[in-house]
């Protein structure tokens, strides 16, 4: 392919984790790419996220706003400090649930997977839209809790109460006796919130591929667990379809309880969905459309992205994934990747014109971790030069590949 006089070249690449953060790892491209650029070129750097970890701070790059940080709890409501942000005019919120509810902050001690929740979560929310932030993004995932979201809830000041109108104690295990959720209590502005949620699964709250089932035992939760928490989140589905603002909105208990990717984070999202009209959108594809990203790739020569692993998963909602859907119809789409999992003919066919090793030649994990700036920043200059001139890769990187590589999967 023949450059053109004034190529716009877009740099999207998500961490690699353990190793570079996304910022990094853009940095390093950006250098790389520069070295093969003419000076009328135009390069764009978005450091990105699929939604969870990293996308807190790729939307506070963007925003160009440090990260906040306020005491609140974890899943099982021990005091933690969280991060979260505000733009610059305190507007626009952003969460990421798992700096509350995150499994890793419960690890330390045995599973309580009944009783963990997204209070956590709900502190955070509470204190942005008091603090008078009317657009709330928030990421979920690697959460901790299969509450259907009932303590973010309670945070924003909703009482769960039981047929005899006592609260019900905190977690997914009681639920299955929820009667009403009292709304009067709730946080002024909360109904008034525009509520954007990130997920990155399309599981549905219940049956054998909802929350429970699905993610519950990653959580620590038994068999007989897991069935305590899907019967509880089916009838919290049934009392939200119940609820007259629900109802209002033209939700059924069996829709509540089928839509996809509301199963996200033990069902965090269900109120948010029913309760305040939250949308659900695909990780990146929100990212992407916060950090401004969405409104530039159109205009992209050259994209230039990079992961950990290059892999089926990557295709399935990943940041390779939203790139290749987005860009325009000649647009040149290459990731570098520590490993590479898809053959030259299934990167091909989905988009991807060329899959580069991060590491070819590198021998141990040791070396990958040290040098993975410069080795970037080599992919970055070879990026551009296969754009300008393709070569035989298969051939080039012939058995270089080793199996070290996966040390940095994403």
């Amino acid at each position: 392919m023949s450059a053109t006089e004034n190529p716009v070249v877009i740099i999207a690449p998500d961490s690699f984790k353990g190793s570079l953060s996304a910022a990094d790892a853009a940095a390093a491209l950006e250098r790389g790419a520069r070295e093969m650029l003419p000076d009328t070129a135009t390069v764009l750097t978005f450091p990105m996220a699929d939604g969870g970890e990293g996308s807190l701070d790729a939307v506070l790059a963007a925003w160009l706003q440090p990260a906040l940080t306020m005491p609140t709890v974890d899943a099982l409501g021990r005091d933690r400090d969280a991060r979260f942000g505000l733009d610059l005019d305190g507007r626009r919120a952003v969460i990421e649930a798992a700096q509350a509810n995150g499994l890793p902050h419960v690890l330390d001690v045995t599973a309580e997977p009944l009783r963990a929740d997204s209070y956590g979560v709900g502190v955070i929310a509470a204190s942005v839209i008091e603090r008078g932030a009317r657009d709330v993004t928030l990421f979920l995932g690697g959460s901790a809790s299969t509450d259907g979201g009932t303590g973010l809830l309670r945070a924003l000041g909703a009482r769960m109460l039981d047929a005899d109108g006592k609260e019900l104690a905190p977690g997914g295990g009681a639920l299955a006796s929820l009667e009403t959720i009292d709304l009067s209590g709730l946080v002024p502005g909360a109904l008034e919130t525009k509520w954007r949620i990130a997920v990155d699964v399309t599981n549905p709250l219940t049956g054998t591929h909802g929350a429970a089932h699905v993610f519950g035992p990653q959580k620590g939760a038994t068999a007989s667990d897991v069935a305590v928490l899907d019967a509880g989140l089916a009838r919290l589905a049934e009392v939200l379809a119940e609820t007259p603002l629900v109802a209002q909105r033209g939700f059924s208990a069996a829709g509540i309880a089928a839509l996809p990717g509301i199963g996200a984070a033990g069902g965090t999202a269900a109120p948010l969905i029913t309760l305040f009209g939250a949308e659900l959108v695909r990780g990146a594809q929100l990212v992407a459309d916060t950090i401004g990203l969405s409104e530039v790739i159109g205009t992209a020569d050259v994209i230039i992205s990079g992961e950990g692993r290059l892999d089926a998963q990557s295709l399935d909602g990943k940041v390779v994934d939203y790139l290749r859907g987005s860009k325009g119809p000649t647009a040149f789409l290459v990731v570098v990747a520590a490993g590479i999992d898809l053959t030259p003919e299934q990167s091909a066919a989905a988009g991807i014109d060329v899959a580069l090793p991060l590491g070819s030649g590198v021998e141990n994990r040791k070396e990958l971790f040290q040098f993975a700036a410069p080795l970037l920043e080599a992919r970055g200059a070879h990026a551009i030069a296969e754009w300008l001139e393709p070569t035989d890769l298969d051939e080039e990187f012939r058995d270089d590949e080793g199996d070290g590589l996966g040390v940095l999967d994403d």
